[in-house]
């Protein structure tokens, strides 16, 4: 058995956990800076990274004080290496070096997308390889096949916003507050997902993409006319991101054998978007995997673990490994058309 410290920075979150190869999460907390940014109504980089360099170095003695072991009883240092805000990704990731450096333990620097793409094998024993995954997060929207560690093949990314972005816009324009997915879950349980009639972008379509920014642009009209109630809007707007969701898988479904539809990323948390999904899987006849909520936004477990699954499989790395803004899964896979930045 391996203890992995697993460290967290990549966006708005600060965190730190300790995760042992058998799924045991020893110790763990996070802490978010949703105060500091809700004037902005998102995420300002550069307060970001400054709020990490202050806070992280307290979560590292606490989770090691909380699971009563000091550094020298870890046996690797997994830490965020991308992608994300580069000025916080580096963060993490300096703290991790150091760390490794000074203790003499391995690193591994982990891709948050990763992270995210194995976090329902933590909580999950029985989902092995292969799995198809819907990650959406802030700034991700994809379905990849998942044919083991290191191993993956895009099917599907948004040609414009992610789903998260989506969220959080329509949110903006409605006058709630940051993070913008809860915000919305909540209003929109009091409102008709039916009174206002939103687009489905490339829903019924062989395309095989995600697009969103029309939808936030029909949120945007449904706002300005006056015409409907806001617990309506954000009701509708839900259901219309449920009915693109579950339309791109289903067409992904579709050109798969992989016996597992898995959910991961921030988004994930929607329980709207987890019913439905979990609808499509019964319905295909597939085995549904999604983490709790706790694990589907930003935080370290995920990280350990996936340090953990690579740790075994002798994937360590140097310390001269650089930060990186973007980091693709698949970095094979074509740039699609459109902007194709959140490729």
């Amino acid at each position: 058995m391996s203890v992995i410290l697993g460290l967290e920075s990549s966006c708005d979150d600060s965190a730190a956990a300790l995760v042992t190869s058998d799924r045991r999460i020893l110790a763990q907390t996070v802490v978010g800076q949703n105060s500091a940014h809700q004037p902005y109504g998102g995420v300002v980089p550069e307060i970001a990274a400054r709020a990490h360099v202050e806070i992280l170095p307290g979560l590292i003695e606490k989770v090691l004080s909380d699971a009563e072991m000091s550094i020298s009883d870890v046996d690797a240092i997994a830490a965020t290496a991308g992608p994300g805000l580069i000025g916080g990704v580096m963060v993490a990731l300096l703290a991790g070096k150091g760390l490794a450096l000074a203790a003499a333990k391995p690193l591994i620097a982990v891709n948050h997308l990763e992270g995210h793409a194995l976090s329902p094998r933590l909580v999950d024993p029985d989902l092995g390889f292969p799995y198809l995954l819907l990650l959406v997060s802030g700034g991700h929207c994809q379905l990849l096949e998942v044919n083991g560690l290191g191993h993956y093949r895009r099917l599907a990314t948004t040609i414009d916003d992610a789903v998260g972005e989506a969220f959080d816009k329509a949110a903006k324009l409605l006058g709630l507050p940051y993070p913008g997915g809860p915000a919305i879950e909540k209003l929109a349980r009091r409102g008709d997902p039916n009174a206002v009639p939103l687009p489905r972008p490339l829903v019924g379509s062989g395309e095989p993409h995600f697009s969103f920014a029309g939808l936030k642009s029909a949120v945007q009209r449904a706002v300005a006319s006056g015409d409907f109630q806001p617990e309506d809007i954000a009701a509708s707007f839900q259901q219309a991101v449920v009915d693109c969701l579950v339309d791109r898988t289903r067409l992904a479904l579709e050109g798969t054998d992989a016996p597992a539809l898995v959910v991961a990323g921030g988004v994930a948390a929607n329980q709207a978007i987890r019913t439905a999904l979990a609808k499509l899987a019964a319905k295909n006849c597939r085995k549904f995997s999604v983490p709790p909520p706790w694990l589907c936004t930003d935080n370290a477990a995920m990280i350990a673990w996936a340090g953990a699954e690579r740790f075994a499989g002798g994937l360590c790395d140097p310390l001269d490994v650089p930060a990186r803004a973007r980091w693709p899964l698949d970095e094979r896979a074509e740039k699609v058309r459109g902007a194709g930045v959140k490729a």
